[in-house]
């Protein structure tokens, strides 16, 4: 009887919490988006007793289960959400599949401490589930060409196009000088991977890996020097991207223009298993101002060198598509260069691991093991290294180099074999030594690991000495005019060095930099103690010149006469620093109150020219541009708060 009474109760309290929550529906609007960035937005009604971590799942494919969402936002996100109603906005990304969303309520008595999400928050429960919406679709579906980017090869009168769609069928790319006459036209390569490439979890497993599509490569040949080119990517069949447009290499300018930095990341309009880099939409958003500022009739190429940890994804396909989906307003435009860092490649058991690195190379790339970076990219120089993998496709993009006007540009691979004996050793020697200093009077290498920093991150210090030990007799043999490093998520420039002594030039001494402060938010900290004011916990000794905490990227501007690099803050979008490097060996230190140095004629191709000429219409129109793309919250602080975000740990990650 007791059993009865039992059964009865339960199927009374059963059909009771189901009729409670049956009462909730949702709606989007519109239900077919045009292409990645559109808004949806999100309505729901009849929430009972709301709960401040009620919660909104994004979900793509719409099959997937409860558990395996690509984001969320809490309910309070919304003004009026106590009131059992409200409505959240989205700008959502392509990822070639359909969304739908489905709410939740959610307690604190329900929260799992065992369920957590990178930053140690807990992930919200799935155990009620309150409703789901419609599917939303995109217009062009999924196989309409996504995230454009382009790259140099190795050929001076070439550029490469980058893009993915949903299905490997014929897609093109065409081009020419007119923008309603692109008559030039080249077959695309397409290439994709799959889950069993992966190394490992997250990246192989049910809630990371999504289908990536495919990877399309086309090469634009045979073209004119200094000239401005417009091109398409697509197929009449499937469909045609929008036109856009790049200025050729010219191998006479003397010119060079190059936006630097490395660690940047992205931005998702939805909270999800990793931190979101929100920084990086200011970074992208200055650089676009400065290729803005170029104008239509100069005809003067530029390039981006984004020197490892490239999108965090860490294991979760999706956002490498939000990365290339936020880049894409530059990367169409110039070529967008890349170098590996440890959050691509990084797993246990790649294959070069020496005893000293027994703690350098960790589980960084989320099981990643350099299989997206070596597929959605294609540098120059085909150099690769096996996996380590039985299957899937060599690592690829490691250590490459290419002039650009007065500067020869060199990429290295901190993450693979650098050591003398070693394919890459073998590389950097002999392209350094081969460098055509009458032609490039400047050589640039930039590699992710910092080989000088004032971090006190322990865990490198290994990997720094061996870089001392094997690459900087190289870099001062050949005259390295400046070495880029990112990695440490800060700003740093030195004194022209060598084996950690200042000299009075940079020949023979490389003027060093750590640019790795392009996004991502666990910096270390070089702030003064509170009741030492005078004394920062890490004391800045004499051979760095400029240390700041400001996010931002570099400028490069170079002729054959001189070399300057500007440090840029993205909260004001100014110069913070700057370094001039003349041919004749000289090393000019700079700071903010250097802004009006003299650089000469309009002939020099100072920046500052073009920043400065820029007109505040252009500057609307991009920030408008912005504003509308990835408009979003930054989350806020605090477990149990009327908001119920959560507070994200900060540390000194790299």
């Amino acid at each position: 009887m007791i059993a009865v009474y039992s059964f009865f109760f339960f199927f009374f309290f059963f059909f009771l919490i189901s009729s409670v929550y049956s009462t909730v529906t949702i709606s989007i609007s519109p239900q077919t988006l045009n292409r990645s960035g559109d808004t949806v937005v999100i309505k729901w009604f009849g929430v009972e007793s709301p709960s401040d971590l009620d919660w909104l799942g994004i979900y793509s494919p719409p099959e997937s289960p409860h558990e395996n969402f690509i984001g969320y936002k809490f309910l309070s996100d919304s003004p009026n959400w106590k009131s059992g109603s409200g409505s959240i906005s989205l700008p959502l990304t392509n990822l070639r599949s359909n969304y739908t969303f489905r709410i939740f309520h959610w307690t604190q008595s329900e929260i799992n401490p065992k369920h957590k999400d990178h930053d140690q928050n807990p992930l919200p429960g799935t155990r009620h589930f309150l409703a789901e919406s419609n599917r939303l679709t995109f217009r062009s579906g999924i196989n309409r060409p996504e995230q454009i980017h382009l790259s140099y090869t190795d050929t001076i009168n070439e550029m490469r196009v980058m893009f993915v769609t949903g299905d490997g069928e014929e897609r093109l790319a065409r081009y020419g000088e007119v923008k309603e006459k692109l008559e030039n036209i080249v077959v695309a390569r397409g290439v994709r991977y799959e889950r069993e490439h992966m190394c490992h979890a997250p990246a192989n497993s049910t809630i990371g890996w999504r289908d990536p599509g495919w990877t399309f490569d086309a090469v634009m040949k045979n073209l004119k020097q200094g000239i401005k080119y417009f091109y398409q990517v697509g197929s009449d069949l499937k469909g045609w991207s929008e036109i856009h447009s790049f200025v050729s290499r010219n191998e006479d300018s003397e010119e060079t223009l190059a936006f630097m930095f490395g660690d940047m990341g992205c931005s998702t309009p939805y909270t999800t298993f990793i931190r979101n880099e929100d920084e990086s939409l200011s970074t992208v958003k200055w650089i676009l101002r400065d290729i803005e500022a170029l104008g239509d009739d100069d005809n003067k190429a530029a390039i981006v060198s984004h020197i490892g940890d490239i999108s965090y994804a860490r294991g979760y396909s999706w956002i490498w598509d939000e990365f290339f989906t936020q880049i894409q307003p530059i990367a169409t435009r110039v070529a967008y260069h890349v170098c590996i860092g440890n959050h691509e490649y990084d797993w246990p058991n790649q294959p070069w691991k020496p005893d000293w690195a027994a703690y350098v190379y960790g589980k960084d790339s989320g099981g990643e093991c350099g299989v997206p970076y070596s597929v959605k990219f294609n540098m120059p120089g085909n150099s690769s290294e096996a996996t380590g993998m039985v299957q899937g496709p060599q690592s690829r993009n490691l250590y490459y180099s290419y002039d650009m006007g007065s500067v020869h540009f060199v990429y290295i691979s901190t993450e693979t074999d650098f050591l003398k004996g070693g394919k890459q050793y073998s590389f950097i020697k002999s392209d350094l030594e081969s460098v055509n200093r009458s032609k490039t009077p400047f050589v640039v290498v930039q590699g992710h690991r910092p080989m000088y920093t004032t971090s006190t991150k322990n865990r490198d210090n290994a990997i720094r000495q061996k870089m001392i030990e094997h690459l900087e007799p190289l870099f001062v043999t050949n005259n390295v005019t400046v070495a880029l490093w990112g990695h440490v998520h800060r700003y740093e420039r030195f004194c022209p060095i060598s084996n950690n002594v200042c000299g009075e030039r940079w020949h023979g001494n490389p003027v060093h930099l750590v640019i790795g402060m392009a996004g991502k938010d666990t910096q270390p900290i070089w702030e003064p103690r509170p009741n030492h004011p005078d004394v920062p916990i890490f004391p800045q000794p004499a051979r760095s010149m400029y240390r700041g905490g400001e996010f931002g990227y570099t400028r490069l501007v170079a002729n054959k006469e001189r070399l300057t690099i500007s440090y840029v803050g993205n909260h004001d979008g100014e110069v913070h620093d700057m370094v001039e490097i003349l041919a004749s060996g000289e090393v000019i230190s700079g700071s903010d109150d250097s802004k009006e140095t003299n650089f000469g004629s309009k002939s020099e191709f100072v920046v500052l020219w073009y920043i400065e000429g820029a007109s505040v219409m252009v500057l609307g129109v991009i920030l408008g541009y912005f504003i509308g793309f990835f408009s979003r919250r930054k989350k806020e602080a605090g477990v149990g708060s009327s908001n119920g975000s959560w507070i994200q740990l900060k540390n000194e990650e790299t």
